[in-house]
């Protein structure tokens, strides 16, 4: 019995140790170009999606009219397009970033989603609100109104979709962009 004491007090002292010394001294995942730590994706994901689905809001308090997607639009180009770009804009730092930052005016492969407009509008609220440690994305609520935030956020809710003629010449949108599942081409 004294055997398994020991045994499970050293294991409960000497892992968390080796662990600790491992990250001190030796060469943990730290820079852009290192392979990622084993399972860092998941480790991540699971408690954000948790924590962004227990506490995003529910219907926008705003309208998705054309004076908040067009100042969507510009508080888009202002405070977001750096790391996100635009329409046929891709950011030039974006892909360098861990994780890399999403183009949110690109369609995803294989589908007819643009950027983020398929997720709830309240998870881009709690996005653009709280922002994501350790990945670049900074939060808004210091330094956006709650108003401008929903602006934002319903403005990335359509960019699969016709915009106001002011919003398009700000994002440079022209229009919505659709690849065929059964074909590579892109139709516009």
């Amino acid at each position: 019995m004294g055997r398994i004491f020991v045994g499970f007090f050293l294991c409960l002292v000497l892992v968390p140790l080796a662990v600790l010394a491992w990250f001190r001294f030796g060469h943990p995942p730290v820079a852009v170009a290192d392979t990622p730590f084993p399972m860092e994706r998941q480790i991540v994901e699971i408690p954000l999606n948790a924590r962004i689905a227990r506490e995003m809001p529910g219907n926008p308090p705003i309208q998705s009219d054309e004076n908040n997607l067009v100042a969507g639009a510009e508080i888009y180009r202002n405070k977001c397009a750096a790391c996100h770009g635009f329409y046929g804009k891709p950011s030039s730092f974006a892909a360098h970033m861990v994780p890399g930052a999403p183009q949110l005016w690109q369609q995803h492969r294989n589908s007819n989603v643009v950027g983020v407009s398929d997720d709830p509008p309240g998870e881009t609220y709690w996005k653009v609100s709280n922002g994501i440690r350790l990945t670049g994305m900074p939060s808004f609520k210091d330094t956006l109104s709650d108003t401008q935030i929903w602006q934002v956020t319903l403005l990335l809710a359509k960019a699969d979709r016709p915009l106001p003629p002011a919003a398009v010449s700000t994002t440079g949108v022209p229009r919505p962009v659709f690849r065929s599942s059964t074909s590579s081409q892109v139709r516009r």
